[in-house]
């Protein structure tokens, strides 16, 4: 007997639209776990740092990002301060270097040792092998010094007499600049500054916040040793999370809005450089980790206008008249999100 096609057909559509609305529900990734590590990470830098939420969630987004980042503010704003309690909250190997003129690429990298007894070269690794790397004033070692970030930024490696070292998983750079001294320092490179996810700038405290570094210090608690902070994330916890970032859903139009704002940026006529498909990247990866921080496993327009400005100041270059007009990077990136159409 012929199945009649009239009550089939019907019977077929609601099992399919059951097994689609489950498997839509099974792929939804859930965060609690990101979110709870985020927290206890927040809670660990609360116990030194007064205020700074919002650097401390850019932080923690490049950190799921697998991003470098560069930290840029005067003096006392506790850029490194930070930088080291966020190394302290995880479970992984750091590193700190202070950037001078007269350090040398090998200071940093590391150098080949002749070791007689073997009649052969031995290398021995410079302090950026490690997980995280802080370095100080990076902006006062000269370009050759600069030049040897080149390569284990972006790949990860360190390439020693045609032997390539990989460096540790994670891997992220903590840079700090003073924005204000210029005496005895040297631009980076714009190839270097392209390396970096964000480009944060760390301002100065509000007064309530003030206020409470003051009572702190005076009630006896400003001197809150390091060692308080404690880690809480290790490294295979890291890269689940990261994975999990990974995932993050991205509607094509949005993918689109990335692309158009980014290009924007090749055109306007106020800027002399504009910015490489590596800052679509950063900004499509930036944005998965934050929306991922805020509790969502979709990323919004919202969360693209928000990095913007992080993502793109650094990798922009202003035109000599739009300089001299007192125009900021910044300026422009608002200018351009307002006339590049928001998806919905």
């Amino acid at each position: 007997m012929e199945n009649n096609p009239a009550t089939s057909v019907p019977e077929l559509s609601a099992s399919s639209a059951a097994v689609e609305a489950s498997t839509a529900l099974d792929a939804r990734t859930d965060l609690s776990q990101l979110s709870r590590h985020a927290e206890a990470i927040r809670q660990e830098l609360g116990k030194v740092i007064v205020g700074q939420q919002a650097l401390a969630e850019l932080l923690l987004t490049a950190l799921l990002a697998d991003g470098h980042v560069l930290l840029e503010g005067v003096p006392g704003v506790a850029k490194t301060l930070t930088a080291k309690l966020l190394a302290r909250t995880l479970s992984v190997p750091f590193s700190r270097l202070q950037f001078t003129p007269d350090l040398m690429p090998s200071d940093v990298l590391g150098t080949s040792v002749f070791r007689p007894t073997k009649s052969e070269f031995e290398f021995r690794p410079g302090p950026i092998f490690a997980s995280i790397v802080l370095i100080d004033e990076i902006n006062r070692a000269p370009a050759k010094t600069q030049s040897a970030l080149f390569e284990v930024m972006e790949e990860r490696q360190v390439t020693q007499d045609g032997t390539r070292y990989p460096m540790p998983a994670p891997f992220v750079v903590l840079a700090t600049q003073n924005p204000v001294e210029q005496e005895g320092t040297y631009r980076l490179p714009e190839a270097q500054l392209d390396r970096f996810l964000f480009k944060l700038s760390v301002g100065y405290p509000s007064v309530e916040e003030e206020i409470a570094i003051l009572q702190g210090h005076h009630a006896g608690f400003g001197g809150t040793p390091l060692e308080a902070v404690r880690a809480v994330v290790s490294a295979e916890d890291l890269q689940q999370l990261r994975e999990q970032v990974r995932r993050q859903h991205v509607e094509p139009k949005l993918l689109e809005y990335i692309a158009r704002l980014v290009g924007q940026t090749r055109a306007h006529k106020g800027l002399y450089l504009g910015a490489s498909p590596r800052a679509s990247l950063a900004l499509l990866n930036g944005a998965k980790a934050l929306a991922a921080l805020r509790g969502r496993d979709f990323v919004t327009p919202e969360d693209v206008q928000y990095l913007a400005p992080m993502v793109l100041r650094h990798r922009i270059q202003l035109t000599p008249e739009r300089e001299m007009d007192g125009g900021t990077p910044d300026d422009v990136v608002k200018q351009i999100l307002q006339q590049i159409e928001v998806p919905r």
